[in-house]
């Protein structure tokens, strides 16, 4: 549903400033994506249509039904939102794919159906993007609607994306966030359809250079029972150091040459003390030499697709 206020009561907005790009585009479309959560989704469009309904902007609210065995997309559709259906259950990332891909807008915004996510901090997230490319309401790390059992894993992570990103990084995987179209779909084709798609655009967004801002938000605990398991960390970790690789991999090639150098050196220390040379010393320093070969390549391969991106935007 496409909605427009005429209404001033947020002047500090600026999005209808920005060039109209097509006529048929409104300012931001709000990508709700929603499996099995009859519960929490028709309260969750109330809260959004609440935030928005004041402000000077048009607006599309968007729910997902992602192949949802319950009444999620009747309670979806009552309460006003504009439902796009999947046949089967496709996963978060791909729900949130297919809304971006049926809404016209300048800003992407989105969010739980869960009733996590404070939907009045959303003026502010508007607020906040005028001059940037994505903007993340960001969870502490004791928010209650983080599980105690998943802190530490989600403190390591967090951690080993800040080192690898070169920057830091307060919340990896928030679900409330508002992103740039134009920037947005650059990445679309390599997002993927799992939970692992908001800390996908965050490396994406953060190794690139774009423009990111966080911005402290306090969130409740979910309607219903959460989607995310535990063997969802090996994925992560993964995720987090195969996109490093795609935009810096000396992030990754450059350490991993300096431990297996650093091994050779300690072998070739103890061959000389005992006095018996052994190839192990060697083929070490070889190895090192190989990982930090095959990084420069990579280096240089991602720097060269990245500035092609970048002539083809301009």
């Amino acid at each position: 549903m496409v909605v427009k206020s005429a209404s001033s009561a947020m002047a500090g907005v600026a999005l209808l400033e920005e060039p109209m790009v097509d006529a048929d585009e409104i300012d931001v479309a709000v990508i709700i994506p929603a499996f099995n959560e009859v519960d929490g989704v028709g309260v969750t469009v109330d809260r959004v249509r609440d935030a928005l309904e004041d402000l000077p902007i048009s607006y599309d609210i968007v729910v997902v039904d992602d192949g949802s065995t319950d009444d999620t997309a009747v309670a979806a559709e009552k309460h006003g939102a504009r439902v796009v259906h999947l046949s089967e259950n496709r996963g978060y990332g791909a729900a949130l794919k297919a809304g971006i891909r049926n809404s016209r807008s300048r800003f992407v915004l989105i969010t739980d159906a869960d009733g996590t996510y404070p939907a009045q901090a959303i003026p502010q997230l508007l607020h906040a993007v005028q001059d940037r490319d994505m903007v993340v309401g960001c969870r502490a790390v004791n928010d209650r609607s983080v599980p105690r059992v998943r802190r530490p894993a989600k403190l390591l992570l967090g951690a080993l994306a800040s080192y690898l990103a070169g920057r830091r990084i307060p919340d990896l995987n928030s679900g409330l966030r508002i992103m740039r179209r134009s920037v947005l779909t650059r990445f679309l084709h390599i997002l993927p359809s799992g939970f692992s798609f908001t800390t996908t655009i965050t490396l994406c967004m953060m190794c690139t250079e774009h423009r990111v801002s966080y911005l402290p938000v306090q969130c409740a605990p979910r309607v219903g029972a959460s989607k995310l398991r535990a063997k969802e960390f090996t994925a992560f970790l993964m995720l987090v150091l195969r996109t490093v690789v795609l935009f810096n991999p000396l992030k990754v090639f450059l350490p991993l040459g300096g431990l297996v150098c650093l091994l050779g050196m300690g072998k070739l220390i103890h061959d000389l003390v005992v006095w018996n040379l052994s190839e192990t010393a060697i083929m070490s320093f070889l190895a090192a030499l190989t990982i930090w070969s095959v990084g420069l390549l990579a280096d240089m391969i991602a720097r060269l697709q990245l500035n092609l991106d970048r002539s083809h935007i301009r």
